[in-house]
Order: C-alpha cells, then structure tokens, then sequence
C-alpha cells in the first residue's frame, strides 16, 4: 500500500470555533481526550472552548462555556473522572432547550462539537446537528440573531468519542474508561484472593454493566473465576445445580476459594435477574461455604486513568480534531473509534442502531444474536472463557495421543504464566498431553521437563514473572541434546513463550530440521516481553504492564515536581534498543521529549530541548519530564543528558534523574496482558492441533512437519491476528539492535511532540476514511448488522 504521506499541515483551523464537553457517566481517561482536543486544536490555530457540565452547560451559557488556553488542559491527563464536569441533562432534551443551547453557541462562532460521552449523549448530540438550521431560523424569527449569523453558522459539525467503563458501544474495540475500570476490579480480584485462600471462602463480586456483561467477562477470565453471569448469555435451566457441583468439584482438588462474578444485570433465562445475594444464598444453602458478597460499585468508575486509556483518548481527540477539520456540510456525525490497533472513523447513527439491535436481541430471548452483535472481541472472550474455565470429565475427553511442550524463554514478562495456563488447558480441552519445560531451552537439554495437568495451573493468570522458569540462552548449543529429550518424550509439537529470544530460538530449530527430523514439528512462537520488540506483532505480552509502571512512577515523579518548582526529571526505561516503551511511556505521562534508537538526535536537538523547556518554566507549568530509552545512543547516556540538562538549565531550572531499572519487569500483569496472553494462546494451541492432524503420517506413525508454514509467530498485525511463518520474518528483522525494520507506534511520535507544543509533521494518511460499521473485519469488530 504505497501511498504519498499526507500532512496535516494543510489543515488549518483558523477561524474555527470547537467545544468540547463531556456528557452523561464518567470514565477514566475522559480528561486525557479533553487534553488532546484542547491542545491539537489550538495548533491547528482553532481556538477551542470547554463546555462545563455536560449539555446542561450548553443550555445555561454563561461561565458555562469558555474559550481555554494551552496551560488549561496542564496536569489533568493523570486525574480520573472529568474537570470539566458532567450531568444528566433533562431540558436538553426539549426543544427549548436545544434552542437555548444553538443560541448560546452562535454567540460564541462555535459549529464544532468534540462530545465525548455514551450513546445516549451521542445521538442527542446527532439530534442537535440535525435540527441545528432550523434551530437557527427560528432565533433569527425571534429577533434573536441576524440574517447574517444565520448564513456563517448555517451547520454544525459533531465529532463523537466513546468514554464509557462499560465498553458497550458497538464498532468500536474499547471504549475510553474501560481499560481503567478492569484495573480496578483485577486489584480488588487480586486482594481477595489473597484473604480468600486464607479461609477458604467463596466470593461472589458484583461489579458494572445493567446492559452489557463486558466487564464481567473479561475480569472472570483475567482472574480465572469459577463462574460469571452476564446479561447477554443468560445460563441455561438447572444451572444452580450445575454451579454447585463445578464449586464443590474445585474444592475436591484442594482449591482453597471459588469467584464468582455477577454482572449487575445478570438475568435467567425467563428475563428475571439474578443477583448476588442470590447466588451467595443459593451456595450457603446448598454447600454451606463461607460466602461473602462484594459489590464494587463506583470504585471502578473512579482512579487514575491506565496507560491504555491515556493512549486511546489521546490518539482518539487528536483524530477527532483532524476529523472536525476535514468535515463538510454533507459529513454525518462520526464517532472516533479504535479497531485492532487502527484509528477509525465510523458514521455516529450506524454504530448507535447496532448497539439498540443489541439491546432488542436480548429483550426478545435471542442472546446468542446478542453476543454476535457485541462484535468479534466478545464473542472471542465467551468462548475463551468457557473453553479455560470448565474442565470436561476425562471420560468426555478426546484422546488424540500427541505430546505438546510448553516453554517460556527470554526475559520474564507478566502475562506469561496466563498463557502458560491457556495453553495447557485448551491442550487438555483438545485431548493431547501437556508438558511444562522448566528453565527455558536450558533446562529442556537437562531434562527438566514434566507432564502437566488441568489443577496445576490453577490461579496462574494473575501471578507475575515466569513460573515455568525462563532463560534467554538460545537453543543452537543445544541441539543434539534437546532432540533427545524430544525423542525420549515424544514430543509431537512446541510452543515456545517469549521475546525476540523466542524468535530467533524457533529459526534456530527450523535451519535445524536437516540434521534432526525431532524438529520437524509445528512449533509456534507466542510474543512476550516488555520490550514490544518482535517483529510480526505490534503488541506483546507484558508490554502494557510495563507501561503501566512507567507511566505510575511518572505520575509520582511529576507530583514531587510539582511541589518544588522548575524541575525537570531525566527518567531512563528499558527496552533494549526499542523505543516503544520510552515513546509511549512519554505520550501516556505527558512527557516533553522522549530520547529513542529509532529516531537519530545529535547535540542540537538538545539544546532545541533544554531552551523549550526554559520556556516552558515561564509559564504556569513549571516542570518537566523527559524520557530516554536505555540503549538510544551510545554517547548521550542517561548521565550525559542530565549534566547537559544541569548546566543548561543554570538559574532557569534544576535537574534529577531516575533509572527505572527491573521495577518494569515486576508485578502483577495488567488485565490487558492477562486477557491478550489468554486469546492468543488458546488460538495458538487450536492451530498447533490443526497443524498436528494435517502432518501426521499414519506410517510410520508420527508427525512430521517441516514445511515453513508450520513454524509460525502469532502476532497482532493492525486489526487482526495472524499466524506467520517466522522464516518470513526474517527479511523484516534487524537482527544486530534486535527489532523489527518497521514499527507502527513511530507514526504516534509526532503526536507526543504536538501535545508537547513542538512544531511537528503528522502524517494522517490512515486517518480521513470515514468506514462503514458493516465494512470492519471480522476479527476486531462485529460483522454486518
């Protein structure tokens, strides 16, 4: 797709007027949207208003609607909920109120609307653009505006983001908020459990969603929860005795506690709820466990955005300016929405409609309409779910006579151990043998390996690190005792879990096949490091909790600064020579500047730098932050920076630096990393069964695989997942800095740079399309209406 880069800078918002307003429930992250419309509209010369409160602000005018400048939006990306407030509007929804509102925006030149809020604030705001001319007629019949006012504010442009936690909104991936809600519920999970196993109680939680159970789905299965209800698949008739076996069945294998997740409107299938006391009732009745009820409420609303939402809403209100630029008369209102990993542009009353077929599907009994109408990203997450969460009697089980070995190697990453437990159950699921490797290729030329079953990788997704062991030494060493223990074990297959080591690892194996056919097997490379840095992919397990922690000692750091005055921090991440950590890390903590390998800086950059920031401390933000991923240059070390810094900065602003070191590679896994390591594992594993059926050879009675094919990387590629062979991915990989020639999160460093205030060019050629709801692909969101 070779296509002339096309620059924003063709865009100008000179005599435009945008308002931005938040409407309807809060979401973490909405301050960050807010922050990047300010902010992107002011450089595109627009000048930009906050509209306080919602809709009911547009009604009142007044203080209620105020033009805003850059250091408006400062140190508000960190705080959750809205500073620009929110309301349930009643007299919006009249027609004088919405006269009221028309009036009150002329007065002020604005016919940009940038609303970020759920689908109920969306299609009044689509209402509103609809009537919005005849809105006008009538105040200038009233005597209330000119003739001429009536002409140069004839439409109404409206650009919609989704800031929900309930990630309800079809055509969209994840709604702004939701990221952060799982967050709060996976660290009440996490705590639980830890009191749970003390007293072997049984827990049931209650947490959000009246209409759509996706917060409950995705925390049962980042949390590995017994049982989950959710409105759009009601259990089937005699569940209550199913549930109560599946609970004692656990505690017969020595599981301490039992979770179970209600969604706040969990139904039957007669339509009538089913609530926690309900079930807590039913457990105490029938097993008389010790069962506590926790409700989690507005816990999940609250707290500081994650790193995902921080990202999302900043790419989401950036792109909405651009939209709101590129509008005209004959554009319908668009919401900005995220599809795999790609911003897009979806017309507001397409996505509105799906999401209502949604609800009527479930008002008429047809759930299983509901759950393909949720979109693809759910769907997946149902049946992952019941796939991992309910083991099938051995009787039931296919005997399929292969065995699958399961490894990590490279460095530690949180979310290998849920994939690690993915993979060995839907193994198990499939009917094969499962065999855990410890210590990576190391430990598999020692021996160290042993069958594993269902019971034993219980209560691993929420653990950090690698259980198995990991190591970063490569297989080429080992060969000929590694195709020993393969031949001794009878291993008919691999699945190797790691970094850029694991890569390279599965090449070694592939030129290897000539001299041992115990190779000759499907193997497949699942990608997990912090560092982001395997070709074929755009994410990696263990990426987001990384970022995570950079992006909470960041906000720790920019408070201490804020206290002190005119400081500005030097804070090294690691990565090796990828930069993805430094560049997100720095667009998430709202840094101004973030040193990378990818893009070569020399003496004068720095400087350039150190007087932006002398500028900066003339304003009311007198602090600073600045990123350096660790292996960026060889000279400009962490150390060189901070003294440069110093001595630049003499009587303007003083220094600190911090090296973040092992902290990134710690923790408990975010739930994104819990959930992605979940997904792609068990699609990995339905591929290794797949590619096990097709290469076995009934003489002599074993697999043998050696084409290219069946050596592949499963990766995320824009909006979907794919199976790669890794031979191919050699011409994409620079082998010496160990990363791919091409990464896609460089096209969002100019957008660090525009929220930074630096004179930038930004390529928007992906952008502009606006796509229709029907066209999106199958993997990332829902198939046609």
């Amino acid at each position: 797709m070779d296509h002339q880069p096309k620059f924003f800078e063709n865009l100008s918002g000179t005599g435009k007027a945008i308002g931005v307003l938040t409407s309807g429930g809060d979401a973490q992250g909405m301050n960050a949207a807010v922050r990047a419309v300010v902010r992107m509209g002011i450089y595109v010369k627009a000048k930009v208003y906050f509209v306080y409160e919602g809709y009911q602000g547009m009604v009142d005018g007044g203080d209620n609607i105020v033009e805003v400048s850059w250091e408006s939006v400062s140190s508000i990306l960190q705080v959750g909920g809205t500073v620009i407030g929110s309301a349930r509007c009643k007299s919006f929804r009249t027609h004088e109120g919405r006269l009221q509102a028309a009036y009150n925006l002329v007065q002020r030149g604005i016919t940009n609307l940038c609303v970020i809020g759920g689908d109920g604030s969306l299609t009044g705001a689509n209402l509103f653009r609809e009537e919005w001319s005849g809105l006008l007629e009538e105040l200038a019949q009233n005597g209330k505006i000119d003739a001429e006012a009536v002409k140069k504010y004839a439409y109404l442009n409206i650009v919609g983001m989704v800031g929900s936690i309930d990630n309800d909104f079809c055509g969209t991936d994840m709604t702004i908020g939701t990221d952060s809600a799982l967050h709060r519920i996976i660290e009440v999970v996490d705590a639980i459990m830890t009191t749970a196993q003390s007293h072997q109680r049984t827990f049931v939680l209650e947490v959000m969603g009246r209409h759509c159970g996706y917060l409950a789905l995705v925390s049962a299965l980042a949390c590995g929860a017994d049982w989950v209800f959710i409105p759009e698949y009601p259990p089937e008739e005699g569940w209550e005795d199913m549930m109560c076996v599946k609970l004692s069945e656990n505690r017969a294998r020595k599981k301490r506690l039992n979770i179970i997740i209600v969604a706040e409107g969990a139904i039957d299938c007669h339509n009538k709820p089913i609530t926690s006391e309900k079930v807590k009732d039913l457990v105490v009745q029938r097993l008389g466990f010790d069962t506590r009820v926790t409700i989690l409420g507005h816990v999940q609303r609250g707290g500081t955005p994650s790193a995902f939402d921080r990202i999302l809403a900043s790419r989401m209100g950036v792109e909405a300016v651009l939209a709101l630029l590129e509008a005209t008369p004959a554009t319908p209102a668009c919401v900005v929405s995220l599809s795999g990993n790609q911003a897009v542009r979806l017309p507001l009353m397409e996505c509105v409609q799906m999401t209502q077929e949604v609800q009527k599907a479930m008002d008429e009994g047809r759930f299983l309409e509901a759950v393909r109408l949720r979109g693809k990203s759910f769907e997946n997450n149902l049946n992952t779910y019941k796939l991992l969460a309910h083991k099938k009697p051995d009787a039931e089980l296919p005997k399929t006579n292969f065995n699958v070995a399961v490894l990590n190697v490279g460095a530690p990453a949180a979310g290998m151990n849920a994939a690690v437990r993915a993979a060995v159950r839907v193994g198990i699921t499939e009917g094969h043998k499962m065999f855990a490797v410890i210590d990576g290729f190391e430990g598999f030329a020692k021996g160290k390996i042993k069958e594993i079953s269902w019971g034993d990788v219980g209560g691993w997704t929420g653990q950090g690190g690698s259980i198995l062991g990991t190591k970063r030494t490569l297989p080429a060493k080992y060969l000929e005792k590694i195709a020993e223990q393969m031949r001794t074990n009878n291993i008919n297959a691999l699945m190797v879990i790691g970094g850029f080591e694991a890569y390279e690892s599965c090449l070694q194996l592939q030129e290897a096949r000539s001299r041992f056919e115990e190779f000759s097997v499907p193997i497949c490379v699942l990608p997990a490091t912090i560092s982001n840095n395997v070709p074929g992919t755009d994410f990696s397990i263990g990426a987001d909790t990384a970022l995570n922690a950079i992006v909470e000692t960041c906000d720790r750091i920019k408070q201490s600064a804020s206290g002190t005055k005119r400081r500005v921090f030097i804070i090294e991440t690691m990565g090796g020579y990828c930069g993805y950590l430094a560049n997100m890390g720095a667009l998430a903590a709202g840094a101004d500047a973030a040193y990378i390998f990818e893009e070569q800086f020399d003496i004068r950059e720095l400087q350039a730098n150190v007087e932006h920031l002398t500028e900066k401390m003339k304003t009311s933000i007198q602090r600073g932050l600045v990123l350096r991923n660790e292996n960026c240059n060889e000279n400009y070390t962490t150390d060189f920076i901070y003294q440069l810094y110093s001595e630049e900065g003499k009587g303007v602003f003083d220094c600190r630096k911090n090296v973040l070191g092992h902290m990134q590679q710690g923790g408990a896994p975010s739930p994104f990393d819990r959930n992605f390591g979940t997904k792609i594992s068990a699609k990995a594993m339905q591929w290794i069964s797949k590619k096990l059926k097709e290469t076995y050879r009934k003489e002599p009675g074993k697999v043998f695989a050696n084409t290219e094919d069946s050596v592949c990387l499963l990766g995320m590629r824009r909006r979907n997942l794919v199976f790669q062979p890794v031979a191919e991915l050699k011409s994409e990989t620079d082998f010496v800095h160990r990363i791919p020639k091409e990464q896609w999160w460089l096209k969002l460093r100019p957008l660090m740079k525009i929220l930074a205030k630096y004179k930038t060019s930004y390529d928007v050629s992906d952008s502009g399309q606006l796509e229709h709801v029907a066209m999106l692909p199958k993997e990332a969101v829902p198939a046609a209406i």
